[in-house]
């Protein structure tokens, strides 16, 4: 079975947002933020190096495959041609 890639790490949260160079993206981050953590009651850490998440959970499919993902999170768009912010809910 392959491993994941995007786990959890100790990178800083608040680092990688303030690296959001456009400051209206930079901005809706941390609406984002607030809104994510004030509904998980959690706090948010890196997964990878590039996804906000909230929470976690362990899953298992029946085919033996398994591994922890967040609960939500969101990660910024990565490019200026890229509008939107990627949210999983």
């Amino acid at each position: 079975m392959a491993e994941l890639k995007t786990k959890p790490n100790d990178q800083s949260v608040t680092a990688f947002l303030d690296s959001v160079a456009d400051e209206r993206k930079r901005q809706d981050c941390y609406t984002l933020l607030a809104l994510m953590q004030e509904a998980t009651q959690a706090q948010p850490q890196m997964w990878g190096d590039s996804i906000v998440g909230f929470g976690s959970y362990h899953y298992r499919y029946p085919t033996g495959n398994e591994g922890t993902w967040f609960l939500t999170g969101f990660a910024p768009p990565q490019t200026k041609s890229d509008p939107v912010h990627h949210v999983w809910v």
